[in-house]
């Protein structure tokens, strides 16, 4: 049966604006009938993803996610003698394989692509034969794209090529929106810059006005590991796995988002954590706080609704884990550690 790793955190924010709606305000949702703050999972996968605890246990095994690969690969060739024409027809050619050009900049792709460093190396190698030879791509040099690479992002959040859906990736990581589990709204900062030069015998005013939304919290985030589906992205792979699951878990806890950290320098890591194991049917514990946290201590409430929920869940319908270990930085139990060697072993 497929084993399924769920984990629960719970991560203190103070002001911030992690993850910014077209408006450049903090993004939101109504959940339980109030306002909340929430962070998208597409910023929370960029943010780990990119992270220097995955550059640095997933060296690699990495991914490239871009438009302009063949901007990069159209130098090479120049660079090495090749006519502008015929390095634009023959980029060209190679570009389509990974997605449709664009109208105006042929040499990017319409939309974002996800390559593995299996493909990214085999395409590097196709240019510099071709710049070498003088002569552009056979068609069965063209077949590029591969099922058999182990890029660990690609694995984990999967792809989707719209011209080759054979060589999609289903993803093996489901990873939900975070929220406040209590009522929060987003604020405005209102600020001025000075002009250090101004000496102010003319004008005393501010060198600049203006608005910043920002906004605090505790926020529940979810996270669903297929663990053998994983494998199966991972070709079969144990040992990259294990590195794998562990840099996730220790992103998810340590790491975030990056949105306008230089303004408000609200880095953090997870106040609480649990992890669950077993081949039950998952379940986000997100109905732990349809109803809003309130009350002075606000993060303990979390962790007490939190909990309490696992238990009902599992009075009405049977031990949803296997088995199951946590952290509480609150109260000093349990360790990132330990959480770690759980969820690899």
């Amino acid at each position: 049966m497929t084993q399924f790793i769920q984990l629960h955190l719970l991560t203190s924010y103070p002001p911030s604006n992690l993850n910014r709606d077209d408006l450049g305000r903090p993004k939101s949702a109504q959940i339980g009938g109030v306002g909340r703050l929430r962070v998208s999972s597409q910023s929370l996968k960029r943010a780990w993803r990119t992270s220097e605890v995955f550059q640095s246990a997933l060296a690699g095994h990495l991914g490239k996610r871009t438009k302009t690969l063949g901007e990069s690969l159209y130098r090479q060739l120049v660079d090495a003698g090749v006519v502008d024409k015929q390095a634009t027809e023959w980029v060209g050619k190679i570009i389509k394989v990974f997605g449709t050009p664009e109208k105006e900049t042929p040499l990017r792709t319409g939309q974002l692509f996800h390559i593995s460093p299996e493909e990214l190396q085999g395409v590097q190698s196709l240019v510099g034969q071709m710049a070498e030879r003088k002569e552009g791509p056979s068609d069965d040099e063209l077949k590029l794209l591969r099922k058999d690479h182990k890029a660990v992002d690609i694995g984990m959040f999967g792809r989707m090529l719209a011209d080759t859906p054979s060589h999609n990736v289903e993803a093996a990581v489901q990873v939900a929106h975070a929220f406040t589990v209590h009522r929060a709204q987003v604020e405005d900062d209102y600020f001025t810059a000075v002009d250090d030069l101004n000496t102010g015998d003319v004008d005393r005013g501010a060198g600049h006005l203006g608005e910043a939304g920002f906004g605090a919290g505790v926020f529940y985030l979810y996270i669903c590991i297929s663990r053998d589906q994983l494998l199966e992205n991972l070709q079969g792979d144990e040992v990259l796995l294990k590195k794998a699951i562990s840099a996730l878990v220790e992103a998810a806890a340590t790491v975030s988002p990056t949105g306008k950290q230089n303004s408000f320098a609200s880095r953090t890591h997870a106040l609480y954590c649990m992890a669950e194991r077993g081949a039950i049917q998952p379940r986000s514990l997100a109905l732990a706080y349809t109803h809003p946290v309130s009350g002075g201590d606000v993060q303990a409430g979390a962790v007490a609704e939190l909990e309490g929920m696992v238990e009902r869940m599992d009075q009405v319908y049977g031990s949803r884990a296997e088995a199951r270990c946590s952290f509480n930085v609150l109260t000093g139990h349990g360790s990132l550690q330990e959480l770690l060697a759980f969820v690899t072993a």
